[in-house]
């Protein structure tokens, strides 16, 4: 899994090459589940142009031609690949709930996508400790608040530092001080649309980024450039967004 991350480490030195869409679903029940799908399709097709000899050589893309093409469980995957370290019980139960497979066009590879399936509170607290290890480019905002009605977003949340971590952690130091604050330059897009079981019945506060797309539906689209900009003023910034659900 770290061979598949490295791939999104270099992606740093291919300008806006890399696409990361994310979906968090909210269930009634409390839990939500939540999917991160990275494209790389531009970034492969620039390295190899550029470097095909080498990467041929080096096999990398070949590590992701090895990742499952369906989910699969970070659990059998690290079991399989002889890998598995932990028997902490804890660890193997949020390992068994996090998937990743590889994405493929005309046989080629793609990227990758990351998936939680259906974590509830606990779960969330168990995978911030889990990603502290493993640094798994997260979507910050599946770790807000969702009691099977109401949801509440903190706009704090907004913003890249788990995929900044992921970046700087899997790089070198002299890499590692350049990831921060230089991601709109590497990124082409980056969202996360949020969908509701039940029909949403209100939302209190704004930010410009956020909207609401039907009803049962909301997307936010990150504004990389002014994410980065100290001197980006926006029009609406609310710390906290209430969507209320039926």
């Amino acid at each position: 899994m770290k061979k598949i991350l490295l791939l999104l480490t270099a992606a740093v030195f291919v300008l806006q090459s890399c696409i990361i869409n994310s979906e968090i679903v909210y269930h009634s029940d409390g839990a939500s589940t939540s999917a991160t799908d990275i494209d790389m399709r531009q970034f492969i097709a620039e390295m190899k142009a550029m470097t095909p000899d080498s990467l041929k050589q080096q096999k990398e893309f070949g590590d992701m031609d090895k990742l499952p093409t369906v989910w699969t469980s970070v659990f059998d995957i690290q079991k399989h690949e002889g890998k598995l370290k932990t028997k902490d019980p804890d660890s193997i139960r949020i390992m068994k709930k996090i998937f990743m497979k590889a994405n493929k066009e005309n046989n080629e590879p793609a990227g990758f996508s990351l998936k939680m399936d259906h974590f509830n509170q606990a779960d969330y607290n168990l995978l911030s400790s889990y990603n502290k290890k493993e640094k798994l480019p997260l979507d910050q905002n599946m770790f807000n608040n969702w009691d099977g009605k109401i949801l509440t977003i903190d706009t704090e949340n907004f913003n890249l530092k788990n995929i900044e971590e992921t970046l700087r952690s899997k790089s070198s130091k002299e890499e590692a001080e350049k990831v921060e604050g230089m991601i709109s330059m590497f990124f082409k897009s980056i969202g996360t649309t949020m969908k509701f079981e039940n029909k949403i019945k209100s939302i209190t506060g704004k930010h410009d980024w956020l909207k609401q797309i039907d009803n049962k539906t909301v997307q936010i689209d990150y504004d990389l450039k002014a994410m980065y900009d100290k001197e980006a003023k926006l029009k609406h910034s609310d710390k906290k967004i209430i969507i209320t659900t039926e």
